[in-house]
């Protein structure tokens, strides 16, 4: 018996994940498509335990009326989750199917083979397929693990090139994102740009009348089946409404001062896990002791589209929401919360609208959308955040400051550490209490209040994650120091703490190196007895050494590597980066990137690339040019110009190696290369230029000040 992975004892009818319709394969997913290519990979674990090929599988992801509840799409567990689940129901669909056949045959199981779902005597004409087989019937039975999937060394399928599902809509329009629905009412809403500012008055004169101006308490919104309408009354709103401004406090300009005297809730990090443990006094031992401070700002999630989301309250009282949220499931039931609606009255559609890896905007639109269908029943209310209100309302990945302390003697660490101040990355949605995680539950007259935020507790979460060093080091003291105070809303975005702390470990990790001469990689091998982990450092080491940086008039060139496993148990990822900076302008230009990668046993080897590649390049861009700027009246720009991310031009050549090890679990890989990224570029900073910088933003006015002072 194969011992069932979580998700499918959580939902254990096989139809629920997989069923038979006309003569093709509907799988079911509960985690959504946000362009990782979740779907593409889901199908391809389908079609192969199931035999039948990529063209006959359809794959619908995070829907509440159907399909298996999967709570959330985050932390880079799709695949180790859905995928797995996936794999143990289709090879037991296929088994019991086959299993039929024999039976209906008169003859034994091996004596059957199976192509593109259709069930075939070896050696002679008889055959039925699936769908003959059940007669419109659905396998609604429950997983037993009585069925063993196949073995890596049988995939005709997982492992190969597949062409992307759901790529051929999305280039030729085929397939609209939710911003193209048609045959709608549209509405938007009028926020204040500081959270806590109230609505003092209204003009609502010389609204034309086939425009709905809906207030509640401090929630304003607008409907009209003409767009354009809609759009012009709120920017007229926009500046017409009088906002009580109450007592903002607003957000310092010294954020490691600000997060260092405001963490109130202090824990102790013991293998990568919280504990209440009482926290030491600072480790020490004798040899040469480095201190080094690093940080990281607020960031947006940068969305290349704002939030949207369709909300219908049909005739029945059904309210049926269309959203790119990334819990389905959590949404429908923090929405009933707020409505005090009974869940099963709401369903929760996943439509793909611009993917953020992230908490950004699209249940606080889900849940403006909802409000506002009760004022047009049995119509669709399409619902669309502009720019401005992404950047001022989404929940922002928190501002982090990290101290670091370290002796080395004989070229090894000899005691470690850390202390790391920020904010929560826990602000999604949650059914849990009388509280709410959305905006408009907050404004409403009848509003639910914000949480007070709480330190997470399980292994490599939240700010913590990756926080302890995947190294052998004798003595770590590593703390947690949580900041909970609400000025700024914060949330997870890709790759949560881990960006800040791998950050810190590697460049950290960099400095100990030189300031005792010894080589870099050598350094962290040193440190390492992990064989898979050594194998993604060197490989990487290597394909940069290789890499020949071209000769640049008043440029310096240097090259940079960091190395993490992401949460310490998934994927490895070892980046090298090879950069120019300008003499006399102190610009930065990224000339090469390596990335050497190992997430087991590997499903789709060009979504597994294409994850690990855009996930350096969004690194690299927060690293080099991303930081909400704020002022007394909450961010004095909410556009690209005042929030500018890296362009294409400016992204480098992309080399990407795949250590496949078909034995080992398949793990998540969409968030290993955010946290080597920023160290890679600060240690290749150092190379070039033997300046250290340890304050995200890399901007050319940082490396001026430093090289100046």
């Amino acid at each position: 018996m194969a011992e069932l992975p979580p998700a499918l004892l959580q939902n254990p009818l096989l139809s629920t994940w997989i069923r038979f319709e006309g003569s093709r394969v509907i799988v079911h997913t509960g985690k959504v498509e946000l362009g990782q290519g979740i779907s593409t990979a889901i199908a391809m674990i389908a079609a192969e335990e199931l035999d039948v090929e990529l063209d006959q599988v359809n794959v619908l992801t995070g829907r509440t009326d159907s399909g298996p509840n999967e709570f959330i799409t985050a932390g880079s567990m799709s695949i180790e989750g859905s995928g797995l689940a996936m794999r143990h129901a289709a090879a037991e669909a296929r088994g019991i199917l086959l299993h039929r056949a024999a039976q209906k045959f008169g003859i034994d199981a091996d004596q059957l083979e199976i192509k593109r779902g259709i069930i075939l005597i070896q050696g002679g004409n008889e055959r039925i397929s699936y769908w003959q087989l059940l007669e419109n019937e659905q396998l609604d039975l429950p997983a037993t693990g009585s069925h063993t999937p196949k073995s890596p060394g049988q995939y005709r399928i997982v492992g190969k090139q597949a062409q992307r599902i759901d790529l051929p809509h999305k280039v030729s329009g085929g397939r609209p994102f939710i911003q193209d629905t048609t045959d709608v009412d549209h509405a938007r809403i009028v926020r204040p740009p500081v959270l806590s500012w109230t609505l003092k008055s209204i003009n609502a004169e010389g609204l034309e009348p086939e425009v709905d101006l809906v207030v509640d308490g401090n929630f304003v919104g607008v409907i009209a089946t003409d767009e354009t309408l809609v759009v012009s009354t709120k920017l007229a709103l926009e500046k017409s409404i009088i906002w009580d401004r109450g007592s903002t406090a607003p957000v310092p300009d010294d954020l490691g001062a600000y997060l260092r005297d405001n963490a109130d809730l202090n824990l102790l990090v013991e293998d990568g896990t919280p504990t209440d443990t009482p926290i030491p006094e600072m480790l020490e031992a004798i040899g040469k002791t480095i201190e080094a401070s690093y940080s990281k700002p607020y960031h947006l999630h940068g969305s290349i589209g704002p939030s949207a989301a369709i909300a219908e309250l049909q005739t029945d009282g059904k309210l049926v929401i269309q959203s790119h949220s990334q819990g389905p499931s959590i949404l429908r039931q923090s929405v009933a919360k707020v409505l005090r609606m009974d869940p099963e009255k709401i369903d929760v559609i996943h439509r793909e609208n611009a993917g953020c890896y992230g908490h950004n905007g699209a249940d606080d639109a889900a849940m403006d959308a909802a409000l506002l269908a009760f004022h047009r029943p049995g119509i669709p209310i399409l619902l669309k955040w502009h720019r401005h209100d992404e950047h001022q309302w989404e929940p922002f990945s928190p501002a982090t400051v990290i101290d670091m302390n370290a002796t080395v003697s004989d070229g090894r660490i000899q005691c470690w550490n850390a202390d790391i101040f920020s904010q929560s990355h826990s602000g999604r949605p949650s059914p849990s209490d009388d509280t709410s995680n959305l905006i408009a539950a907050w404004q409403k007259s009848n509003p639910l209040p914000r949480p007070k935020a709480a330190p997470g507790r399980g292994p490599h979460g939240g700010i913590h994650r990756n926080a302890d060093p995947y190294y052998n080091i004798p003595a770590k003291r590593i703390t947690k120091n949580l900041v909970t105070d609400q000025r700024v809303r914060t949330s997870s975005t890709r790759s949560l703490g881990a960006f800040a702390n791998v950050f810190a470990i590697e460049t950290f990790m960099d400095e100990l190196a030189h300031r005792t001469d010894t080589d870099p990689v050598l350094f962290r091998e040193r440190h390492l007895s992990d064989d898979r982990a050594i194998a993604v450092l060197k490989d990487a080491a290597e394909r940069l050494n290789e890499y020949q940086c071209p000769s640049l008039k008043n440029q310096l060139t240097g090259k940079g590597i960091a190395f993490a496993r992401y949460k310490n148990t998934k994927t490895y990822a070892a980046i090298g980066v090879a950069l120019a900076v300008d003499e006399q302008t102190f610009d930065i230009t990224l000339l090469h990137a390596v990335i050497t990668a190992d997430a087991g046993l590997i499903i789709d080897p060009d979504g597994l690339a294409n994850q690990l590649e855009g996930g350096m390049i969004q690194a690299a861009s927060w690293t080099l040019k991303e930081a909400v700027q704020f002022d007394s009246d909450g961010i004095p720009g909410a556009d690209w110009e005042s929030y500018p991310i890296l362009t294409f031009p400016e992204i480098p050549t992309v080399e990407v190696n795949l250590l496949d090890h078909p034995s080992e679990p398949s793990v998540g890989a969409g968030e290993a290369t955010q946290g080597p990224t920023p160290a890679a570029i600060s240690n290749a900073i150092f190379d070039a230029t033997s300046l250290r910088i340890r304050d995200i933003p890399f901007t050319s006015d940082r490396l001026r000040s430093l090289a100046l002072n």
